[in-house]
């Protein structure tokens, strides 16, 4: 079966050189000419303001900032001028700046996710319709599951930042997977950027992104086992530590995990801190008897495929060869398309769409719970012996807090 694809349609209105993607303009409702107000949540002292999730609204003609919190005031002066807001549109308190300002779409932007459960159910409480999210997503599966309910109860449609999910070429790979350009398909490789953070935090800021496409590419994890390695011996109890960027409590600088799949692939993880070559392996391979397709997470080019069993040394090595939208070895006839994924503009008006066509982004709530689910169940395996742990998780806490 074939993940949905992304729609094909006219872009911002030639506002941005690309040709692609502006849902909103479909025709599907009565919002094409709505100008949706947006609120920025910041924070300069405890994770900044992300990816530039703040700025990617300038860019979205659809969109108007009209206010943004930050609790530093260096930190809201330069907002202030970065995004041409007056300094009466400047709150310190994130909840006094939503319910005084109730914007359409709210920009959740810290990377340190320590308050992110309490920033998006605030957003939601003053009625945002749409909420665009920095990864990951939040601490633990609780957290998950209250903002999920809360969501659904009030019909606003949350978006992950995890800008390789809104790729369009991520539909070709699929297709050509399922037309046997790999052969039989066997399983999925991924490896974090495995530098100093390699391990536990490698697993939980950059594995998000690697999760986040396995889902989409094999449907649900079933199982996982896993094992957490420290300096080359079992991680215990002792090892546990505060994270950086609000992945508290932490563990591990090597971890190895295994993901049984509803279709059937493997999905095989790793990291060991300072293990990656710069540029590294910061990426996923599906690997077939007759051929490989990598993907290099926030790359251009993002996919690329090679020949062969690569299982099976050749008389001759067989050439990489780009995958664009238009099929291995063509260019990319979408002009500027890597650049307005990195600056979060195709996600800014897919989640646009979501809100105006009430479905679910292309990267959703349900998303980020997957992938929360599949970074905790590697600590939950290591806390059971690396014993094979079904999923969805019946613990939903971050495991470490019962090591």
């Amino acid at each position: 079966m074939i993940p949905n694809s992304l729609p094909r349609r006219n872009f911002l209105n030639g506002v941005i050189s690309s040709c692609f993607l502006a849902p909103f303009l479909s025709g599907k409702s009565d919002d094409s000419q709505k100008i949706w107000t947006v609120g920025v949540i910041g924070d300069t002292d405890l994770g900044g303001y992300g990816h530039g999730l703040d700025r990617v609204w300038l860019d979205i003609p659809q969109a108007r900032i009209i206010a943004l919190a930050d609790p530093s005031a260096k930190g809201r002066e330069k907002a202030v001028e970065r995004l041409h807001l007056g300094a009466d549109a400047a709150f310190a308190d994130y909840r006094e700046m939503l319910k005084s300002s109730t914007p359409d779409l709210v920009a959740v932007c810290p990377r340190n996710i320590t308050h992110h459960r309490d920033m998006i159910l605030a957003a939601i409480e003053t009625g945002a319709k749409g909420i665009y999210v920095e990864k990951p997503y939040c601490r633990d599966l609780i957290e998950a599951d209250e903002i999920t309910a809360t969501a659904a109860k009030r019909g606003t449609k949350i978006a992950i930042a995890h800008r390789n999910r809104y790729h369009p070429v991520l539909p070709v790979v699929a297709q050509l997977i399922e037309d046997g350009a790999i052969g039989q398909w066997l399983e999925i490789r991924a490896r974090g950027k495995e530098d100093h953070r390699g391990g536990g935090l490698d697993l939980w800021v950059l594995g998000s992104h690697l999760f986040n496409l396995a889902h989409y590419f094999t449907g649900k994890p079933l199982s996982c086992s896993a094992t957490v390695l420290q300096q080359g011996k079992l991680a215990s109890s002792a090892d546990i530590h505060d994270g950086a960027e609000g992945v508290s409590p932490l563990i591990g600088d090597e971890i190895h995990a295994r993901y049984e799949t509803e279709r059937g692939i493997p999905v095989f993880f790793d990291s060991l801190a300072r293990a990656g070559a710069k540029g590294g392996g910061f990426g996923l391979q599906f690997v077939g008897n007759a051929g490989v397709i990598d993907l290099r997470i926030d790359e251009d080019p993002f996919a690329h495929y090679r020949a062969g069993n690569p299982l099976r040394p050749g008389t001759e090595a067989q050439p990489w060869e780009i995958i664009s939208t238009a099929g291995i070895g063509k260019p990319e006839p979408l002009l500027d398309l890597h650049q307005h994924l990195m600056d979060h503009q195709i996600p800014a008006l897919d989640l646009i769409a979501a809100v105006s066509e009430n479905r679910a982004p292309l990267c959703s709530a349900a998303d980020g719970e997957m992938v929360t689910e599949m970074i905790l169940s590697v600590f939950e395996s290591h806390r059971l012996g690396s014993a094979r742990v079904p999923l969805p998780l019946t613990n939903r806490k971050n495991p470490l807090t019962k090591f």
